[in-house]
């Protein structure tokens, strides 16, 4: 049986990023499009070919190495909602959501209001049945559960989650099909000069100048190997990241592009204390971004900064694949807690600069330049 000539990138995606092992539980995800949705025909081209490839991957791995569990249900309503119970169900097992409900933790958990002292009892369980919690998830929804407590509490556990929200399949044959380690080489170098960073400055062409809080924050990788217990990462991965300290980051950005096509006009976003105070322009997003901002604060948060490292990625129309691009800068917008940050809210969504300079600046004040109009100079 093939697989639409993908038996090879099924087989790298589990043997090579996931570092799959005898006996281990796979569980793939997708989603279906509600009937409030209305993608343009080449989206819905794509979301059906997405779920029809996490299909396909399940299938695989159930047939090469013996476990491959399907789920699908309608699109959350945002990257960063929790996904439905019946998700959660398949990946904890019965006695863990059983214990999570007769505690009084799980409601609280689905639509994402848990406080810390909830997270830590519904964590305590979790770890408690750890031998319940599926082994490896590869996430192939079209919305992220990056930025969810699903996902940090299954990484908890010692899961390895893979998230390729957007994605679309001929990524096989391009970003994915990248030198896994010349990639981590390179995030990794990337990472130490960021560290020693106490703020990031990021200028681009279109007028964006931002400067980033780094102050007590440290900066990851993200470089698509993913065997360790308890990883996560974006697939195609290639990207150095972090949460900016809440409350300083401060400037103008001119997004271009939204996460699946660009703009019809660009939208400048102020930002003063961390958090967008306007929005200027008449693209319909901004209509969308306000309706975020109206719904919870927390929206407005800078979130991340990410700078991509991949090679073999190229496509702007796919937020997924243009955040890795080696050369442009992201700067999310939303929820951070899931790497280092503290700002919880519903929604993460990531905006992509090209051709930009990033400089870091030290604690005394001296400057390095780490990318030069979109040119990686480490």
């Amino acid at each position: 049986m093939t697989y639409n000539n993908l038996d090879n990138a099924f087989r790298s995606l589990f043997e090579t990023n996931m570092g799959i092992k005898p006996g281990e539980r796979v569980l793939v995800f997708s989603d279906i499009i509600r009937p409030d949705e209305n993608p343009s025909a080449s989206d819905l081209d794509r979301r059906i070919r997405l779920n029809a490839t996490a299909h396909a991957a399940a299938g695989f791995a159930a047939q090469v190495y013996g476990s491959g569990v399907f789920v699908e249900f309608p699109a959350t309503p945002a990257s960063g909602a929790e996904p439905p119970l019946e998700l959660w169900l398949a990946t904890f097992g019965e006695r863990i959501i059983s214990s999570l409900n007769s505690k009084g933790l799980l409601a609280n958990l689905l639509v994402k209001s848990a406080s810390p002292e909830e997270i830590t009892r519904a964590r305590e369980i979790v770890l408690a049945q750890r031998e319940d919690v599926t082994g490896i998830i590869v996430a192939l929804a079209n919305n992220s559960t990056s930025h969810t407590r699903y996902r940090a509490l299954a990484c908890a556990a010692g899961c390895r989650f893979a998230s390729l929200p957007h994605f679309d399949p001929e990524m096989f044959h391009t970003s994915m099909a990248v030198d896994w380690n010349v990639l981590a080489m390179r995030t990794g170098l990337l990472v130490e000069a960021v560290n020693r960073a106490e703020w990031v400055r990021v200028t681009t062409p279109n007028g964006t100048d931002m400067m980033i809080c780094k102050q007590g924050r440290h900066a990851k990788g993200d470089d698509g190997l993913l065997a360790a217990p308890g990883s996560f990462g974006n697939l195609p991965a290639g990207e150095a990241y972090l949460a900016p300290l809440e409350g300083k980051s401060h400037g103008v950005m001119y997004i271009e592009w939204g996460p699946t096509r660009k703009l019809n006009e660009p939208l400048c976003l102020t930002v003063e204390n961390g958090v967008v105070v306007s929005i200027e322009g008449n693209d319909p997003h901004r209509e969308r971004l306000e309706g975020k901002f109206a719904e919870n604060t927390h929206c407005r948060n800078i979130a991340e900064l990410g700078i991509g490292t991949n090679d073999k990625a190229s496509r702007p129309d796919n937020v997924l694949e243009a955040e890795k691009i080696l050369g442009t800068i992201h700067i999310a917008l939303g929820d951070n807690t899931g790497f280092g940050g503290t700002v919880s809210a519903p929604f993460h969504e990531d905006y992509v600069f090209y051709q930009p300079t990033l400089t870091a600046i030290m604690p005394d004040g001296s400057e390095q330049i780490i990318i030069d109009a979109g040119t990686l100079l480490i």
